[in-house]
C-alpha cells in the first residue's frame, strides 16, 4: 500500500514531482519474479602490446558493474511498488509516477548491496525513487529531541547520463502528503536536476558546502555542490539547523530515513544506479 506523495523536486526547469513512501516494514510488497543473475560489464579498454595498437576510446559513463558483485540477488522486482525487508531496512522500487515511468528492475543481495536498471523517457518529471530506508516505530516516528545522535553512512552512484539526483529523503511529522508533514532531502549527486522551491542560503559541514532550497509546503533540500559517492552525514545537525532557520517545526517526529535515486530521465535508454553501503545510527 503506497502512501500519497508530497510534492518534491522537479527535473531541470520542468514541473515539480513527488515521492511516494511505502507501507510499514511489517507488510512489504514483494515480487514474484525470480532472481536474475547480472553479468558485470566494463567501460575500460585494454591496450594491445603491439606498438601499432589503436588509441583508447574516449571515456564513457561510469561502469555498470553490479553493486559489490551482487551476481545472485536474493530479491528481484519490476513491480511498481515492489519491496523487500532486509536487516531492519526496506528496499523499495518505488515507481510512484506510474503514468509517466518507464520500466525499472531492482535486484538486491542485501539492504546495503543492490542495484536498479531503469529506462526513463527524456521528459521533465520525476518518475521513480528506488531507495532503501529505515522506518522509525513502523513510521509512527519518535520525537527529534529524544536523540543525541542521528547519523548515516552511504555509498551510491548514478549512471552519469540523463537527469537525476542521488539523495537522502527524510520524513518528519509523518510520511507522505499530509498537513504538517516535512520532507528534508540531502543530495549527494546531482545531474541536471533542480530542487523544488527557492535557493535560500548555504550550509557547510565536514568540508562540504550545500546549497539549501526550500518551499512553503514543508520541503527542504541540502544540495551538495560537489559529488559525494560515499561518506557519512550528520542528519541530527542538519535537522537542527533547519529547525533553527524556521524551515522545519521544533521537535518534529522522525518517521523515516531513506537513501536512493530520483530518476527523471535516463536519456531514453537503460541506465543503472548502484548502492553499496547504507546504515542509520540513532541513539
Amino acid at each position: 500500500m503506497a502512501i500519497p506523495f508530497l510534492l518534491v523536486a522537479g527535473c531541470g526547469s520542468g514541473p515539480v514531482g513527488g515521492v511516494a513512501a511505502p507501507a510499514s516494514l511489517a507488510s512489504p510488497v514483494t515480487s514474484a519474479a525470480p532472481s536474475v543473475s547480472a553479468s558485470p560489464s566494463s567501460s575500460s579498454s585494454v591496450s594491445s602490446p603491439s606498438a601499432t595498437s589503436r588509441p583508447a576510446p574516449p571515456p564513457t559513463a561510469p561502469s555498470v558493474t553490479p553493486a559489490r558483485g551482487c551476481r545472485s540477488p536474493e530479491f528481484t522486482t519490476s513491480d511498481l511498488d515492489g519491496g523487500w525487508s532486509s536487516g531492519g531496512y526496506y528496499v523499495h522500487n518505488n515507481m510512484w509516477n506510474a503514468d509517466e515511468a518507464g520500466p525499472e528492475t531492482l535486484r538486491a543481495c542485501a539492504y546495503d548491496n543492490w542495484y536498479v536498471d531503469s529506462s526513463q523517457p527524456d521528459s521533465t518529471s520525476v518518475k521513480t525513487y528506488p531507495n532503501v530506508h529505515k522506518d522509525i516505530n513502523e513510521q509512527r516516528g519518535a520525537p527529534f529531541n529524544d536523540y543525541s545522535v542521528i547519523k548515516s553512512t552511504f555509498a551510491g552512484r548514478g549512471p552519469g547520463v540523463g537527469v537525476y539526483d542521488v539523495a537522502y529523503d527524510l520524513w518528519l511529522n509523518g510520511v507522505g502528503d499530509g498537513a504538517g508533514v516535512s520532507e528534508l532531502m540531502v543530495w549527494t549527486e546531482n545531474v541536471k536536476q533542480r530542487p523544488a522551491g527557492d535557493k535560500l542560503t548555504t550550509y557547510t559541514a565536514a568540508g562540504f558546502t550545500y546549497d539549501v532550497w526550500a518551499d512553503d509546503e514543508g520541503y527542504v533540500a541540502f544540495v551538495s555542490r560537489s559529488t559525494q559517492y560515499s561518506g557519512s552525514v550528520d542528519l541530527k545537525a542538519m535537522i537542527a539547523w533547519a529547525i533553527g532557520k524556521g524551515l522545519i517545526p521544533p521537535n518534529p517526529t522522525v518517521n523515516q530515513i531513506g537513501y536512493g535515486v530520483e530518476f527523471c530521465s535516463t536519456g531514453g535508454g537503460k541506465a543503472r544506479f548502484t548502492l553499496t553501503d547504507f546504515s542509520v545510527t540513532m541513539s
